[in-house]
């Protein structure tokens, strides 16, 4: 029996390890949720900027092929007036570029969890406690036989 006193002291300590490790670890289960939750705002961000592109890419195309739009378009940035008539001239960039919403950067966070050098001393340290409790029960044991 004096021998289950040192095997319980380690058998704590890499429970211990193990637990902390399943579940706050580098690749714990934390961390795994966490970079779950950060995929689905990476595609919550793809499909806004999928939706922005299809939006520029038709206000294009009309610009492009609709004279009216050009018309209107042109009047807005203030180039003309009500009897003046607008020819698009293939090659010529425009003067003034009309500032256009390009969505968001997503910058993705880094996991919060414990670092393995912190479990490993935890571990440790409970392993020592239970030990140390163990050392004294067994001594405050023999005393009292004696």
């Amino acid at each position: 029996m004096r021998i289950f006193k040192y095997l319980a002291g380690i058998w704590a300590a890499i429970a211990i390890y193990a637990l902390f490790s399943f579940l706050a670890g580098p690749k714990g289960l934390s961390s795994y949720s966490f970079l779950l939750s950060e995929r689905e705002q990476q595609r919550e961000n793809i499909k806004d900027l999928e939706f922005l592109n299809e939006e520029l890419e038709r206000s294009r195309n009309n610009l492009i092929y609709d004279h009216d739009t050009l018309l209107v378009h042109a009047r807005q940035m203030g180039y003309g007036y009500e009897d003046e008539r607008f020819i698009r001239i293939v090659g010529l960039s425009n003067i003034k570029p009309v500032p256009a919403e390009v969505g968001n950067v997503y910058t993705a966070q880094n996991p919060d969890f414990l670092i393995d050098k912190n479990i490993k001393i935890a571990a440790l340290c409970i392993g020592l406690l239970l030990f140390a409790f163990l050392l004294t029960m067994e001594v405050i044991e023999r005393r009292s036989q004696d």
